[in-house]
């Protein structure tokens, strides 16, 4: 028989372990818990929510993107301080048990459900191409970042010939012209103040440079963004940035440019030199030459969306297989799958002109043209979105900037930040 003292330490010292291990198991649920941020219509700041998901990456923290779940969630550890910055910032989550955690990435590993995982796990590095004169709110890309609070460096063509292009993960070119005639708004601006710095300007950065004209330095720019995306990078394009950034790929060595720009005669067999085998995303294009057009080449379909209006330009973004073809999945994370169309000196582009093997991820069906579009080179990727400002159908120089505050919900602006987040993925392999 165990004596009655030591019975009586025995059970203190038991009632004292059941307490422990009480408060250790309470303590451990209280802390089982995940952050689920909706992004299906339930969501009322869909792009502040990739901004928290930002926020959280550059505290290495990871991040479960459900893509094709509600819009395309992200499912956090449950961290005080991210829920606190939800709050703050005005963005829709759900604390959820790990239980209910459980289910739904359940639901989604089930192999007849179009959803998948993607685990983000490092916030990318992002570089915006702009010159000193740049104003962030005349960049789609610049202005949803700053409104999302995601942190972005400036660069230019001086940065980049000097190099500084592999110290990033993430490289946008926007209202850019890479052929050297500045973005042909001769015969419009000629006379206007801005412009003429802007040729000034452009002219005496070529001449500190060593190049003759600012058509070869635009071209050896465009040839260092052509070796980033080909060592690993990812290139992000909008408006006159897609086609313009082709076309001076497929000129290389060839003058395109007339007198009006560069003072010396254009090659009269340019458009017989083009080589579309340089190119990222367009074949078989014609040149448009005459300095008194607004347009590159007949890649941009503006005539044909100029003709349709407002209330009849649309875009249906494409439903891929989230298991097999996670990347365009990914890009094309929405709660909308019919997006407003928008104009831009580069609208769209004539889906007849897009090379076989580039991938379509938005289209306008009726009128023969694409407006998102994705491939590959080399070991990088890269994406090509037309027109200027999702939220603005017709923007036009000198209009005032678009209040973001006013378009939280954006699609067209969703888009963009999909392409963002993209590099902060773990990579797999693509099963197609």
């Amino acid at each position: 028989m165990i004596p009655a003292s030591t019975t009586t330490r025995h059970r203190s010292s038991l009632r004292i372990l059941l307490v422990a291990v009480f408060v250790v198991a309470a303590a451990w649920q209280a802390s089982a818990t995940k952050l689920l941020i909706p992004m299906d219509g339930s969501q009322q700041n869909h792009l502040k929510a990739y901004g928290i998901a930002f926020w959280t990456l550059g505290r290495d923290a990871s991040i479960d993107w459900l893509l094709n779940y509600r819009g395309g969630s992200f499912l956090i550890d449950h961290y005080k301080e991210v829920e606190q910055e939800c709050t703050i910032r005005g963005v829709t989550y759900q604390v959820i048990a790990d239980a209910q955690a459980a289910t739904i990435l359940a639901e989604i590993a089930d192999p007849e459900a179009n959803m998948e995982v993607v685990k983000l796990e490092k916030a990318p590095k992002i570089a915006v191409y702009a010159p000193e004169s740049f104003q962030p709110w005349d960049d789609a890309v610049a202005l949803v970042m700053t409104y999302a609070e995601i942190p972005y460096e400036r660069i230019y063509d001086q940065q980049i010939i000097a190099g500084v292009l592999p110290q990033y993960d993430w490289l946008h070119l926007h209202h850019e012209d890479f052929t050297g005639q500045y973005g042909k708004f001769y015969r419009m601006y000629r006379s206007a103040p801005w412009y003429q710095a802007q040729v000034q300007e452009s002219e005496a950065v070529a001449a500190s440079l060593g190049f003759a004209k600012v058509s070869e330095m635009k071209l050896a720019v465009a040839t260092r963004i052509r070796d980033y995306v080909s060592g690993g990078g990812y290139l992000f394009t909008m408006c006159s940035g897609t086609d313009s950034y082709d076309i001076a790929l497929a000129a290389e060595g060839v003058d395109i440019c007339t007198p009006e720009f560069d003072r010396d005669p254009i090659d009269p067999q340019a458009q017989e030199k083009i080589d579309f085998g340089r190119t990222f995303a367009f074949k078989d294009f014609r040149l448009v030459t005459d300095p008194m057009t607004y347009e590159f080449s007949n890649i941009d379909a503006t005539d044909i969306h100029g003709t349709i209006g407002q209330t009849r330009d649309f875009f249906t973004l494409f439903d891929f297989s989230a298991k097999w073809d996670v990347v365009p999945t990914m890009l094309c994370q929405s709660h909308e799958q019919v997006v407003r169309g928008f104009m831009g000196q580069t609208t769209a582009f004539r889906k007849s002109l897009v090379k076989p093997g580039v991938l379509v991820m938005g289209e306008n069906k009726a009128q023969g043209t694409v407006k998102y579009i994705h491939g590959e080179f080399g070991l990088g990727q890269w994406t090509f979105y037309g027109g200027h400002d999702p939220e603005d159908y017709q923007h036009m120089v000198g209009d005032p900037p678009t209040d973001l505050g006013l378009h939280p919900n954006s699609a067209g602006y969703r888009l963009i930040l999909n392409n963002i987040l993209f590099p902060a993925a773990r990579k797999k392999k693509q099963k197609t």
